[in-house]
C-alpha cells in the first residue's frame, strides 16, 4: 500500500503528512485513505479529482495552516497566495513553498475580511475547513467570489454535521468555541451557502470516516497533544483501517462509511463566466 502512496504523492509524501490536517499530523494510512477518495493526484495534477492545478494557475489557499495543500499546488508550478490569520502558519507555508517549483509565492496575513487582493485576481481558490471558524460565512464567501476571475474554480470544505453533532457529548468544550468550530453545516445548508454566493456546484465529495473515528479515539484516550507518541488505541485504529483498505472489498466499505459519517464535506464549484443579469 505504501507503493500506492508513493506513486500518487511522490517523495514529498512525508512533508505533506506533517502539513495537511488541522487536527494534528496524519500518518501514511491517513494519506492512503485520502488517495482512495481522489486526493493528491500527482500524475494528473489534481489536488482533488476534478480540481486540477497547472503552472498557469494563480491559487489562493486561505486558512492555509502550515501549507500542506498549498505545497501540492506549488509542485505543479502555480503562482501561490498563502493566507492565514496566523503569521507563523504563513511563514511555515512560505518556507515549504520555497522548496517547490511554484512560479511565485505571496504571503498574506489576514482574517479574510477583506482579502487584500483586487477583484478577479485568481483562477483557483482553496478554503479547507475555514468557514466553520469565521463569524459570517456568507460574507467570507462573498470575498472569495470577488477575488476569483470569471470561470474560477473553488475547492471548499467544512466538517460534516453528523460527525460534529456526535462528538458534542465527549469532545473538549473548546472544540466548539471561538476560535475553533462555531458553526455546524448541514449538507443542504452548505450547498445553499455556496449557491447563494453565486457559485455553481460541480462536484460534491464526502470523505474521512477514518479521520472521524481517529478524532473520537483521540478524545477517548485523553491524549494530551495532537502529536506523537500516539495512544495505543489510535495506533491500533491505524492498523485496523490499513488492514481493511488492503482487502478486496475495503475500498467499497470505505466509500459507504465515508457517506454515512465523513470527517469532511467538500464542494468543487465554479464562478460563472458571465455574471447573471
Amino acid at each position: 500500500m505504501l507503493e500506492r502512496l508513493r506513486s500518487l504523492l511522490g517523495e514529498e509524501a512525508k512533508d505533506a503528512a506533517e502539513a495537511l490536517p488541522e487536527e494534528g499530523q496524519i500518518t501514511d494510512i491517513g494519506l492512503i485513505d485520502m488517495s482512495f477518495s481522489g486526493w493528491l493526484r500527482n500524475e494528473t495534477g489534481e489536488l482533488l479529482e476534478g480540481f486540477a492545478i497547472s503552472a498557469e494557475d494563480s491559487v489562493l489557499d486561505i486558512g492555509c495552516g502550515s501549507g500542506g495543500y498549498t505545497s501540492f499546488c506549488g509542485r505543479q508550478g502555480a503562482e501561490i497566495f498563502v493566507a492565514d490569520i496566523n503569521q507563523t502558519n504563513v511563514d511555515t507555508a512560505v518556507s515549504r513553498l520555497r522548496e517547490t517549483k511554484a512560479r511565485a509565492v505571496h504571503p498574506l496575513v489576514t482574517d479574510g475580511d477583506p482579502i487584500p487582493l483586487e477583484d478577479g485576481r485568481l483562477s483557483k481558490i482553496i478554503a479547507m475547513e475555514v468557514l466553520e471558524h469565521v463569524d459570517d460565512p456568507a460574507r467570507f464567501l462573498r470575498e472569495l467570489v470577488r477575488v476569483g476571475r470569471p470561470g474560477a474554480q473553488y475547492l471548499i470544505a467544512v466538517p460534516d454535521a453528523a460527525g460534529e453533532h456526535a462528538q458534542k457529548g465527549f469532545a473538549a468544550a473548546s472544540y466548539f468555541q471561538k476560535p475553533n468550530h462555531i458553526h455546524i453545516f448541514e449538507r443542504e445548508d452548505f450547498d445553499r451557502l455556496i449557491e447563494e454566493a453565486g457559485l455553481v456546484i460541480e462536484r460534491r465529495v464526502n470523505y474521512g470516516f477514518y479521520r472521524t473515528l481517529w478524532m473520537y479515539f483521540f478524545w477517548a484516550s485523553a491524549q494530551p497533544t495532537l502529536s506523537e507518541p500516539w495512544h495505543p488505541l489510535i495506533e491500533q485504529w491505524d492498523k485496523t483501517w490499513s488492514m481493511l483498505l488492503s482487502l478486496p472489498q475495503g475500498a467499497l466499505i470505505k466509500s459507504a462509511l465515508d457517506e454515512v459519517l465523513p470527517k469532511s464535506q467538500v464542494i468543487i464549484a465554479r464562478k460563472p463566466d458571465i455574471a447573471p443579469i
